[in-house]
């Protein structure tokens, strides 16, 4: 997880500290259709200066949405100005330190599932799944500085899926130059289907890299505590 993405997802779990944006919030996402400001504050019985308040923070914070509507039905001259309503917002947040990705892990295994009812064997469909999840992100990474390495070409991209990357480089050694991945975006998945998982992240880091255009770097497992089990090497830097 990035800075700005621990940030944003901090800021907007840290909105729902205070009890009455927290009361609000639930009102919201327990009403059917967008509510009011008026009707929010009947419903957790607050001041309306205060509600407003706190819902236009909640919208600030990507919780909530809005949307104007005229509340009598009417149209045109003498109607009246449209209330301002709000709703849920569609976007997730979510802070988990370290950071996970099991929404990722559902999605791949979840198509994974798919191929494999098709008749591709298991292991196969996994690989598949997991190789087209990987260059679904390359394709959408933003562009790297012209001058990167291939190794932090691919760090990067790496860092915004929680895999914690560093590149290690040690001098007067014979160990080539290569990333290691300090943290597991699935973690708990990992410790009970070890095999599965550490297979599905090996496909999924080399589709990574090879999307990138990182061709020259080979992905390997190479299992260490507390780390993913992926390490990616650079033959070509010594």
């Amino acid at each position: 997880m990035t800075e700005d993405q621990l940030a944003a997802s901090a800021a907007g779990i840290g909105a729902l500290a205070d009890p009455a944006r927290r009361a609000l919030y639930r009102f919201v996402a327990a009403s059917a259709d967008p509510v009011s400001r008026d009707q929010a504050a009947a419903g957790v019985g607050l001041p309306r200066h205060t509600v407003k308040f706190h819902l236009d923070r909640l919208v600030e914070e990507g919780l909530l949405v809005t949307e104007f509507r005229r509340l009598t039905g009417r149209t045109g001259p003498g109607a009246g100005r449209p209330a301002k309503l709000y709703r849920r917002a569609a976007a997730e947040v979510a802070v988990s330190l370290p950071h996970r990705q099991y929404d990722l892990a559902g999605a791949v295994l979840a198509d994974a599932v798919e191929r494999s009812l098709a008749g591709t064997p298991l292991t196969e469909a996994v690989h598949e799944a997991a190789t087209a999840a990987g260059n679904r992100v390359a394709g959408e990474a933003e562009p790297a500085p012209p001058r990167a390495s291939a190794l932090a070409r691919l760090a990067k991209v790496l860092a915004r899926h929680g895999y914690e990357p560093r590149v290690e480089a040690p001098e007067h050694t014979p160990v080539e130059a290569h990333l290691v991945l300090g943290n597991c975006p699935f973690d708990r998945l990992a410790a009970d289907h070890t095999e599965l998982v550490c297979g599905m992240n090996l496909s999924f880091v080399d589709a990574v890299a090879d999307g990138l255009g990182c061709t020259g770097l080979r992905a390997e497992l190479d299992p260490e505590p507390n780390q993913c089990c992926v390490k990616v090497l650079d033959p070509g830097r010594p």
